[in-house]
């Protein structure tokens, strides 16, 4: 799979979407709400890389939508949902753009997570390519 990259006309920046090769994992308190091995990574220049899960990975009976929005003039309106999970709860700690800009729409039915309120842990696939085999 290719990456998307795109760069919205009069707006300065550029987005990179690809596929993450590996294991995204995301936590709340002790609990799992997000885990996928189809994570894309978004790449926006003056940004820390975000890793986007698909919506079919993401744990949503625990996750209430807010009615808090904002928006990215290259991504679009982002919509934000509070988790609830081992009897705690965190506003915000989710978004999604559900229907992203044409320069973003890679990533339209997933979402991401605020890395100040989740546990993200990232394991990336091994490159059996270029890993040195030993011989037994």
């Amino acid at each position: 799979m290719q990456a998307s990259v795109a760069t919205a006309i009069g707006h300065q920046g550029q987005l990179i979407i690809e596929p993450f090769a590996g294991t995204v994992t995301v936590r709340f308190s002790d609990a799992i709400v997000a885990a996928t091995e189809r994570a894309k990574v978004l790449r926006e220049e003056g940004h820390e890389p975000v890793f986007y899960i698909p919506f079919e990975d993401i744990y949503f009976d625990l996750f209430e939508k807010t009615n808090t929005t904002s928006e990215s003039p290259l991504k679009g309106v982002a919509s934000y949902w509070r988790v609830h999970a081992v009897g705690s709860s965190a506003d915000d700690f989710m978004w999604a753009y559900e229907t992203p800009n044409t320069v973003a729409r890679a990533i339209a039915g997933h979402g991401a997570f605020d890395p100040e309120k989740a546990r993200i842990d990232v394991e990336p696939s091994e490159d059996k390519r270029h890993t040195p085999h030993v011989m037994e």
